[in-house]
């Protein structure tokens, strides 16, 4: 059943490109959004196009990124043409580097705690006070944290991925909304299974070769609570000086 567009936090940008009206008006609030995608699929420049869009219509966003400075962050969106800094600079954007392996990440616990990634993640409280929390990407921190892995290795996933998806759960049920990107390669196929399983809308990012060229494609595997129709198979472009650019639905 369709919900009403206007309970859906909409990713704007109608004028400039179709995404929001492909992905049927929004993401509706008390969401966790999956996006995978192989290296080079377009997974960080999914993620911005949402961050500014998000910024654009009115809601708060905080982006956590394990590749990007705010630097490099700013340096990006600007050759994408979205426009980021007056959006920090009124706050209406948070932006955290996740330096993995830095004493630093996400608070100045002790030494000891450094690599305790998933807990620290969760102890960050000012990341989760925005509508819309994006973290870019999500695997690394997974791979990273030393309790995950030893958990992943004694073939004990669902419990490791237990904590952090049922602190997800307490999150979007204030209505926020959690974007995660995750490169599937590089994860267990059990590992990642949990937050499949849980992940309200879920999208996949694939590279399709058609005759010499290769071209991106939005899949969308589950979306529930979507507004209006939602597209199946969304072809689309990543262009310096535009940003996303749908091109069609299917690129097959």
């Amino acid at each position: 059943m369709s919900i009403a567009t206007t309970d859906l936090y909409s990713l704007g940008l109608d004028e400039r490109d179709r995404l929001n009206k492909e992905l049927g008006g929004g993401i509706p609030p008390g969401s966790i959004v999956l996006v995978e995608g192989d290296y080079g699929a377009g997974k960080s420049a999914m993620s911005q196009r949402f961050s500014y869009g998000l910024c654009e219509t009115g809601q708060t966003v905080t982006m956590l990124s394990t590749e990007l400075t705010v630097g490099s962050y700013l340096d990006q969106m600007h050759s994408l043409d979205y426009e980021m800094v007056e959006h920090i600079l009124d706050e209406n954007l948070l932006f955290l580097h996740a330096d993995i392996g830095d004493s630093n990440t996400f608070s100045d616990d002790d030494e000891s705690d450094r690599m305790d990634l998933l807990k620290r993640l969760m102890d960050a409280e000012v990341m989760w006070d925005t509508d819309v929390i994006i973290i870019d990407t999500f695997d690394a921190i997974l791979r990273n944290d030393p309790k995950f892995e030893a958990l992943v290795r004694q073939n004990e996933e669902r419990q490791a991925a237990l904590e952090i998806i049922s602190f997800f759960r307490d999150v979007i049920a204030e209505g926020k909304v959690i974007m995660l990107t995750v490169d599937p390669s590089t994860l267990d196929e059990d590992a990642i299974g949990p937050f499949r399983a849980i992940a309200d809308v879920f999208i996949e990012l694939e590279m399709i070769e058609v005759g010499n060229d290769v071209r991106r494609q939005i899949s969308v595997k589950r979306f529930a609570g979507m507004g209006e129709q939602v597209g199946d198979t969304i072809g689309y472009s990543v262009r310096s000086g535009t940003g996303i650019v749908i091109e069609s639905r299917s690129v097959a």
